[in-house]
């Protein structure tokens, strides 16, 4: 029973992992197609004034124009991150950490596109750059830079909040040790401290 519930979490957790991916990378690659049809390079055209701007450019580094001119070393990264997400997909066990997996495969793969199949060369491509917020940021990014650091906030969230891949988060019992959250009743776990069963530790 244990086992069939375990399952059926695990394809959850992979369904909504492939899904956000999927999502994420059409739009990324929906809105860079449309940049790229409509725009020229180095254009800019104010959305919400000077808060949101679409702003045309080719970016050769990583998220936000970082480290241009090592695109190949970025490359071979993305490639990377994606491989160990598809090997590791399979132990996820929790929604929230499938869409951490999801919104960083998503947009890896989305960054990944534009630098195997866009000028100047196979894997030395430029990324298509368009979303300019002044205010805020000072460079200009995309749709898969911002999954990607989605993705990142996400995951320190679920860390320093201690929930693990299976979705169970550590808690406080009374006597200040740490009881875990995710067993349900009647499968194994669910004993008193000690190891003893709950039912000997009442009538102890």
């Amino acid at each position: 029973m244990a086992a069939e519930r375990a399952a059926r979490v695990g394809s959850t957790a992979l369904l909504i992992l492939v899904g956000v991916a999927i999502t994420v990378y059409g739009l990324d690659q929906l809105s860079k197609y449309f940049v790229v049809t409509t725009l020229a390079e180095g254009e800019v055209v104010p959305v919400l004034g000077t808060v949101l701007q679409w702003q045309f450019v080719r970016n050769p580094g990583a998220a936000f124009s970082i480290a241009s001119g090592m695109t190949w070393v970025f490359t071979i990264l993305a490639a990377g991150v994606i491989t160990f997400i598809v090997w590791f997909a399979r132990r996820i066990r929790s929604v929230a950490w499938a869409l951490v997996f999801g919104l960083l495969l998503g947009g890896v793969l989305g960054n990944l596109t534009d630098r195997l199949f866009r000028e100047p060369g196979f894997g030395i491509g430029h990324v298509i750059d368009f979303i300019s917020t002044p205010w805020m940021l000072p460079a200009i990014y995309n749709v898969a830079d911002i999954s990607i650091v989605s993705s990142m906030v996400l995951f320190m969230i679920l860390t320093i909040r201690g929930v693990g891949l299976d979705g169970s988060r550590p808690s406080r019992d009374g006597d200040g040790g740490v009881a875990d959250e995710a067993a349900p009743e009647g499968e194994p776990g669910r004993e008193a401290r000690g190891g003893a069963p709950a039912e000997l530790a009442r009538e102890s």
